[in-house]
């Protein structure tokens, strides 16, 4: 390496340290319009060469005002974490080892590193031993896996190969979902073929959660053959959790033939605490799940993670048109084998350094240290402190989100948007059985109490303020 590159990489790094060390400070929004974006970052293509220093020092400065602090302790949007440490370093050393982690023979460090993080996840969430683990983009996409791998073993029971002679006169697959199904399961169904249409929903409780006697009935309705079931660990808005043990139970005995999916995006975390488990109850008896490191685990994005039982009917369904140039191997992980892409980054080291960083202990603790500040938020905004604001809370705060109503529809919109604006935390809108909705999600690993503190008072604020 050239003393250039070398002096690059050091300014960078010192540009990162410096962001991140403001970064509790700095207004959680962007300060930048569009406009002022493009006046900075745009124009036409140069002709010639630009040093490299100069590229990095104007993407710098004309970047950061357009930046939200969405590692920092006060971002409190869309069910997003931050960065641990460890993981953000392995993430930077990802992209200067640029290894690619498509097959074993391009970069053993990366398959090994995730065949190890796969162990360590499957025995932190109690999974079965021997399920196949594939790291995606994010959980988009492990649904995609996921389903995908559904669809192959249940068209296989039904006699059909669908990789070789495709969805044209299949059997129909069955799918039934909950009324509060998030909406990265019906865009996977769509990506496959299957048709948004075709999803059968299931009714929910006051908190989001399958009622029982609801998916007993949508069973006893479906159609004999292929079927697929959809459960939530997590819902979007409440964070509550269906009850999965009693109806994985329902499923098998009703039938025994459809597959169970989970979709555990950042609800299935709380496996890994010993306090919190008993959400996820009975969760190791589905088929496949869901779940994403940048939210409760805090893994730089790209980091969604799929998990299916049988690891045999998940490569089946993923392995691709082999290629006569590629040197497969029998022996080792081919990682593409576990994922829709061949060649892609290699998500494996972020993960495998944020496990390794916290360990068992500290996973538990880092996610229920989420839930009691996201209880100490809810419990703030309806204290005596908060009189005057006209603070509602929705949802029982079982884990990290709480869903607030500022009285009427404008109302809550009105001070959502005062609280974007006054720039102390950054939280999001919602809909919510009709009603426009305040949602917080306690995701960073690196929130405290005084930042809990702080953004309750900027929040009663805004809404004494909006009247």
């Amino acid at each position: 390496m050239d003393n250039d590159t070398s002096a690059l990489l050091r300014s960078t790094a010192a540009h990162a340290a410096d962001y991140l060390g403001g970064i509790a400070e700095r207004p959680v929004h962007a300060t930048a319009t569009r406009d002022g974006l493009l006046a900075g970052l745009g124009g036409a293509l140069p002709e010639d060469p630009t040093p490299a220093a100069d590229v990095i020092a104007q993407l710098v400065r004309e970047s950061e005002p357009g930046l939200v602090a969405i590692p920092g302790p006060r971002y409190f949007g869309f069910v997003i974490g931050g960065s641990l440490p460890a993981a953000l370093a392995a993430d930077w050393l990802t992209s200067t080892w640029d290894q690619n982690a498509g097959i074993y023979a391009c970069g053993p460090a990366a398959s090994v590193v995730e065949e190890v993080a796969a162990a360590w996840l499957i025995d932190l969430f109690g999974l079965p031993e021997g399920s196949g683990v594939g790291f995606t983009t994010g959980c988009q996409m492990a649904h995609f896996t996921c389903l995908a791998a559904a669809r192959h073993e249940v068209l296989r029971k039904a006699g059909w190969n669908v990789e070789e002679d495709g969805l044209a006169g299949a059997p129909r697959i069955g799918i039934i979902v909950s009324a509060e199904v998030h909406a990265t399961i019906p865009t996977a169904v769509q990506y496959l073929g299957l048709g948004r249409g075709r999803l059968t929903t299931v009714d929910a409780d006051e908190q989001g959660r399958q009622r029982l006697d609801a998916l007993a009935a949508r069973l006893a309705e479906a159609a004999q053959g292929p079927l697929i079931v959809c459960l939530q660990a997590g819902n979007v808005n409440t964070g509550s959790f269906d009850p999965l043990a009693d109806a994985i139970t329902l499923v098998r005995a009703q039938r025994p033939d459809a597959w169970i999916h989970v979709d555990g995006a950042f609800g299935m975390w709380a496996a890994a605490s010993p306090k919190l488990r008993h959400l996820t109850a009975g969760i190791g008896g589905a088929d496949s799940w869901a779940t994403d490191g940048h939210k409760a685990l805090n893994v730089p994005y790209d980091s969604g993670i799929a998990f299916v039982r049988d690891a045999g009917a998940h490569t089946r369904a993923l392995s691709p048109q082999s290629a006569a140039y590629i040197a497969y191997s029998d022996a080792e992980r081919d990682e593409f084998r576990w994922v829709p892409e061949y060649s892609r980054r290699a998500r494996g080291f972020a993960a495998w350094a944020a496990l390794r960083q916290l360990g068992r202990r500290g996973v538990a603790e880092m996610i229920e240290r989420q839930v009691a500040l996201a209880q100490r938020m809810a419990a703030g905004l309806v204290s005596p402190a908060a009189a005057g604001a006209g603070t509602v809370i929705l949802n029982d705060v079982v884990f990290n989100q709480v869903l607030v109503r500022f009285g009427t529809d404008d109302r809550t919109r009105a001070v959502i948007r005062a609280v974007q604006d006054d720039g102390t935390c950054w939280l999001s809108g919602s809909t919510w059985h009709g009603m426009a909705v305040m949602r917080i999600s306690v995701s960073n690993w690196s929130t405290t109490e005084d930042d809990i503190d702080r953004s309750l008072a900027a929040i009663i604020h805004a809404a004494r303020s909006v009247g």
